[in-house]
């Protein structure tokens, strides 16, 4: 949700804007191995989770959407290779087709993963194990604090509906929604971090 973070994956990114993808929602389920790259989290904490999408009939979430370079793809494939590569067709704010095919992230499996992204187990060990990771896809994990209220505030810059959007049509592994979730830890929103001084750039906090 915010146009510095995306810059900082994707720096010739065109077009920045806002969009609904109706029937699905984001869930916070992937273990992310670039929180322990970062000193964002530590090995054996249980708030190691980035998030990704998947289908939910009846739920919408907002995102935003933009264009990219085609020769920015493979690094995209190579870097995002845990999730499901989704084409879906974004609609406007007011729920117009924007004409546009869309990349999402979403939720895989370790199986299809180790099958057809990473056969070779010193690919694994090298890219997770590192980090004591022997699953990544997995609903007893939790948000990254400060991933987290990085995501809520970003879309907060978008205003209210965005915002609301993001935590009731979010959910955690065990099906809390992200309100729900900060309203039994309202810490997460307030309390101090600590983190390298390359990250503050990137993240609202």
């Amino acid at each position: 949700m915010s146009e510095i973070s995306a810059r900082h994956t994707f720096p010739n990114l065109r077009n920045f804007r806002l969009g609904r993808v109706p029937h699905f929602r984001r869930i916070f389920a992937h273990t992310a191995y670039v929180f322990f790259e970062r000193g964002l989290v530590k090995p054996g904490c249980q708030e190691i989770s980035s998030c990704s999408v998947e289908e939910c009939p009846g739920q919408e979430i907002i995102v935003t959407v933009f264009e990219i370079e085609k020769a920015s793809l493979p690094a995209f494939y190579e870097r995002e290779a845990e999730f499901r590569y989704l084409t879906v067709e974004p609609l406007t704010l007011d729920r117009r087709p924007m004409g546009v095919s869309a990349l999402m992230c979403g939720r895989f499996t370790d199986a299809e993963y180790r099958r057809e992204r990473c056969p070779r187990e010193e690919d694994y060990q090298r890219l997770w194990g590192r980090w004591g990771i022997e699953r990544i896809w997995r609903e007893d994990i939790l948000p990254c604090r400060v991933y987290l209220r990085h995501c809520v505030n970003a879309a907060g810059t978008h205003g209210e509906e965005v915002r609301r959007n993001f935590l009731e049509a979010s959910v955690l592994g065990d099906g809390r929604t992200v309100g729900r979730y900060l309203e039994e830890n309202p810490e997460i929103m307030t309390e101090q971090v600590d983190i390298p001084q390359e990250l503050r750039n990137r993240y609202l906090l």
